[in-house]
């Protein structure tokens, strides 16, 4: 059985930074952050391959770092200088085909960790 288990989320305040984890029981050749806010669409925030390669969204270009350990099967995405539209549930997913912010097929979700950022 697939698990995602994600954790890191919280509370900050303009400018800071969280750390998300997404522990996974299972390795696939992509893997990806999601996020949703409140009355929006779920959209793609990176996405990482299994070489180490990363795509990220326009808007955390430069503030947002994806990373992954093999060894552990563990996702990583790093949130710098974080903004209060960045307020959402953050999702973990494997399987996104294609292997980008666009794509909307994944295979298994995590259920989910919420980030509010005040101003």
């Amino acid at each position: 059985q697939v698990q995602l288990v994600e954790s890191g989320g919280g509370s900050v305040q303009t400018g800071g930074s969280l750390r998300l984890s997404c522990a996974a029981t299972y390795s696939s050749y992509c893997m990806g952050w999601f996020r949703q806010a409140p009355g929006k669409e779920r959209e793609g925030v990176a996405a990482i391959d299994s070489d180490g390669s990363p795509i990220y969204a326009d808007s955390v270009k430069g503030r947002f770092t994806i990373s992954k350990d093999n060894a552990k099967n563990t996702l990583y995405l790093q949130m710098n200088s974080l903004k209060p539209e960045d307020t959402a549930m953050y999702y973990c997913a494997t399987d996104v085909v294609p292997c980008t912010v666009a794509s909307r097929m994944v295979g298994y979700w995590g259920q989910g960790t919420q980030v509010t950022v005040s101003s």
